[in-house]
């Protein structure tokens, strides 16, 4: 069952299982406030108000999915057509206050783009400390994904959250700041450095990995830059966990990382994912090419080392690293079939 609450506009869409399922018009709200929409699910699943900004979006369409299986729902409200800003989240949390809010509004420039322009991270910077205060005065708990790309990867052990990050280029550098911000304007916060992250989306850099390799040319990958790939559906569930456990008015507030088991290489990493991929199509790469990772294009940004050390996370909320490879044929599935 659907609830909806209030004149629904365009600034809204609801998300199921398999996607964007209703699409509503464009319709003005009469007093200048966003509607409600709730997503299916038992009021009892959850004490908690769940609020998911970025539903539509690899790694939100995950934790809709997941939570849909234990009737954990999330208010998904769809961002204004030039993306979120200070005053529309103003606007947004100033109508709706959830106990807990899930940013996954930028999702793909931090995780999943090839690159990210100065501007538009400032920007996003700026969105983000606002949204900070707003919890703050909200009581809102955040949960705010980061990224490894916090770390220069100068070490070859695993990083832990007590090391200090030297971030290379501007996504980390931002994403470091970010960080800060969310430390300063909201103490009751979890923030979640993920690792590699994978998702299916077609133009994600396993998109991006794939198309490459329908096509006959040499495919370079880095054999001596390390980290540790993690499946979006694993992540989702990193996620859903910590708000099961939140939920439960545990005050874990901090900075935890979650990356999947086995650190590997980006040239392992591409050998298995080509090897999976060849059920479903013919690929002209039948194996990457190895290559140095000071080579690379990207080595002035992307850190070498960048294996996280999950043993906090495990400690704190009990949540144990899966198997990256294990998460590989379903995300693989998705892919090609709806790809």
């Amino acid at each position: 069952m659907v609830v909806l609450n209030g004149e629904l506009w365009n600034h809204y869409r609801l998300w199921h299982r398999t996607g964007p399922v209703l699409d509503f018009p464009a319709r003005k709200p009469q007093n200048g406030h966003f509607p409600s929409i709730n997503l299916s699910g038992s009021a009892d699943s959850m004490r908690m108000r769940l609020m998911l900004l970025g539903g539509g979006n690899a790694l939100g369409q995950a934790l809709i999915r997941l939570g849909a299986e234990e009737d954990i729902a999330f208010l998904a409200p769809r961002p204004p057509e030039n993306g979120w800003t200070p005053a529309s989240l103003t606007q947004l949390l100033d109508d709706h206050r959830p106990d807990a809010l899930v940013n996954l509004a930028y999702y793909f420039d931090w995780f999943q783009a090839e690159s990210v322009s100065e501007q538009r991270l400032a920007q996003q910077e700026r969105a983000v400390e606002r949204l900070a205060e707003l919890c703050q005065h909200h009581q809102i708990t955040l949960v705010q994904p980061s990224s490894y790309r916090v770390f220069d990867g100068s070490r070859a052990t695993a990083y832990s959250e007590k090391d200090e990050p030297v971030p290379l280029g501007l996504r980390g550098q931002a994403l470091w700041r970010i960080e800060q911000s969310v430390r300063a304007a909201c103490p009751q916060h979890v923030l979640l450095r993920f690792g590699w992250l994978l998702d299916e989306s077609i133009d994600g850099a396993l998109g991006r990995f794939l198309t490459r390799a329908e096509q006959p040319q040499e495919l370079l990958l880095a054999d001596d830059r390390r980290g540790n790939p993690t499946p979006v559906d694993d992540a989702a569930r990193v996620i859903l966990s910590v708000l099961k456990q939140l939920d439960c008015s545990a005050p874990l507030w901090g900075t935890y990382h979650y990356a999947g088991n086995e650190a590997t290489t980006p040239l392992a990493l591409g050998q298995a994912i080509l090897a999976e991929a060849g059920q479903y199509r013919q690929l002209a790469v039948q194996a990457p090419t190895p290559q140095a990772h000071a080579a690379r294009p990207d080595a002035s940004e992307e850190p070498q080392h960048a294996v996280l050390a999950c043993k906090k996370i495990l400690h704190t909320f009990g949540i144990k690293p899966r198997a990256w490879r294990a998460g590989l044929p379903p995300l693989l599935d998705r892919f090609y079939r709806h790809g």
